[in-house]
C-alpha cells in the first residue's frame, strides 16, 4: 500500500501523505513515491501546481527513524537513497508549490516548505528541524535558505537546539504566507493554489526560474549529503540510533 496519494484536478496536482497512524513519518518507498510526483508535475503540461498536504493531526513527524536507522546501519550514502531523488526533483521543481501544515512539521516537514512557494499553516502547529537529536546534518538545502528566510541566529538556533516553534511564530518569522485556524489550513491552501493555477503558466514559471537556482541548490544538496552521510556512519549517530529504539535520552555529554 502506497501512502502518497496523488489527485490532478483545474491543474492542481495535490499530493498527500497518507500515514497518519504514524504521524506521517517517511520511509524510503514514499519518498520514491514523492520523488515521482515531483517528477510528472515537472514533465506534465496539465500540471501548473503541486499542492502538499496531509491527513491526519500532522504534516509530517520527518524520516521514519526505524527505516532511517536500517539503512543507515546498512551502510547505504544517503545520496544514494529515495529521499535525494525527491530533493533533486524539489530543486529543479519549475511549478509553484503550495503547502497546507497542521500539526507537527518535523525534519523534513520543515525543510520541504523551503522549496515551496506559498505555505499556509495552522496556528497551533509545531515546526522544527531537530537534526542535531539524531546527531545528524541538515539537509534540502536549508542551511542555504532556512538562514536566508528567517536570519542566520534564528536559523542556528532551530538547528543546534531543535526546539519547535509555532505556526504564529513561522508566520512572523516569514516561513507561511498565511496563518489560520487548524480546520482552515486545507481550504485556505487550495484556494492559493486555484488562483495560482489560473494564472498565466509561462509568467508564473518563469517568474520561479528567476528566483530559484536549481543548480545551486542541488550542489549544496550534494554537499550537505556527503556531512549527513559521515555523521550516519559516526559513533554519535550510533548513540542517537540506540538510544531512539531503547526510548532513552543519548549521551552526548562531554568526557570528564
Amino acid at each position: 500500500m502506497s501512502h502518497i496519494r496523488t489527485a490532478l484536478q483545474g491543474g492542481v496536482l495535490t499530493v498527500t501523505l497518507d500515514r497518519a497512524d504514524k504521524k506521517n513519518a517517511i520511509t524510503q518507498a514514499m519518498y520514491a513515491d514523492l520523488a515521482a510526483a515531483v517528477e510528472r508535475a515537472q514533465t506534465d503540461a496539465a500540471v501548473r501546481v503541486v499542492l502538499f498536504r496531509a491527513e491526519g493531526d500532522s504534516f509530517s513527524a520527518g524520516n521514519d527513524i526505524g527505516d532511517f536507522a536500517a539503512i543507515a546501519m546498512g551502510g547505504q550514502r544517503p545520496t544514494d537513497m529515495a529521499v535525494f531523488r525527491f530533493l533533486k526533483g524539489l530543486a529543479f521543481l519549475q511549478k509553484p508549490a503550495v503547502a497546507a501544515v497542521k500539526g507537527r512539521a518535523v525534519g523534513i516537514g520543515l525543510t520541504l516548505l523551503l522549496h515551496c512557494d506559498m505555505v499556509v499553516v495552522a496556528e497551533d502547529a509545531l515546526l522544527s528541524t531537530p537534526f542535531v537529536n539524531l546527531a545528524l546534518a541538515p539537509e534540502a538545502a536549508s542551511t542555504l535558505l532556512l538562514p536566508m528566510v528567517i536570519g542566520h541566529q534564528r536559523a542556528f538556533e532551530l538547528f543546534a537546539l531543535g526546539e519547535p516553534i509555532s505556526g504564529n511564530t513561522a508566520f512572523a518569522w516569514g516561513l507561511a504566507n498565511r496563518v489560520v485556524s487548524a480546520d482552515r489550513v486545507d481550504e485556505e491552501a487550495l484556494s492559493l493554489a486555484r488562483v495560482l493555477a489560473s494564472r498565466a503558466p509561462g509568467s508564473i514559471q518563469g517568474t520561479k526560474r528567476l528566483m530559484r537556482d536549481g543548480e545551486r541548490l542541488w550542489s549544496l544538496m550534494e554537499r550537505e549529503g556527503e556531512v549527513f552521510g559521515a555523521q550516519m556512519l559516526s559513533p554519535e549517530a550510533m548513540e542517537a540510533f540506540t538510544a531512539f529504539a531503547q526510548k532513552r535520552t543519548p549521551n552526548f555529554s562531554p568526557p570528564d
